[in-house]
């Protein structure tokens, strides 16, 4: 069974940090890229970031790039976003994914082949 656990969700301030974490069993870690994507209310839902085990750059939205990033701990088979600066627009809830398919994540066209159950994060002055 495949399980994709998010956790580190919550409140922030504009400039502010979380980290959210996933903890994924059931799959090898090796043939995914895996990330984050989120959903605002009212938006489209978007890929944020992902991470493969190649020495290929992990995938941003252009509209993280600087702010986030993302880490994977094979060892403990979890992957980390480690979000900083951030601002309003990142509130959302974030879900963790695992696809091998890399691109879906820039032109998110179907939902991933597994994902988690959300962590829910906002950003309020």
């Amino acid at each position: 069974q495949v399980q994709l656990v998010e956790s580190g969700g919550g409140l922030a301030r504009p400039g502010g940090s979380l980290i959210l974490s996933c903890e994924v069993s059931g799959i090898t870690l090796d043939w995914y890229c895996i990330g984050w994507f989120r959903q605002a209310p009212g938006k489209e839902r978007e890929g944020v970031s992902c991470i493969t085990n190649t020495d290929g750059a992990p995938f941003y939205t252009d509209s993280v790039k600087g702010r986030f990033t993302i880490s994977r701990d094979s060892a403990k088979n979890t992957v980390y976003l480690q979000m900083d600066n951030l601002k309003l627009e990142d509130t959302g809830v974030y879900y963790c994914a695992a696809d091998q398919d890399p691109l879906i994540w820039a032109v998110p066209s179907r939902l991933p082949q597994y994902w988690g159950q959300g962590t829910r994060v906002t950003v309020s002055p």
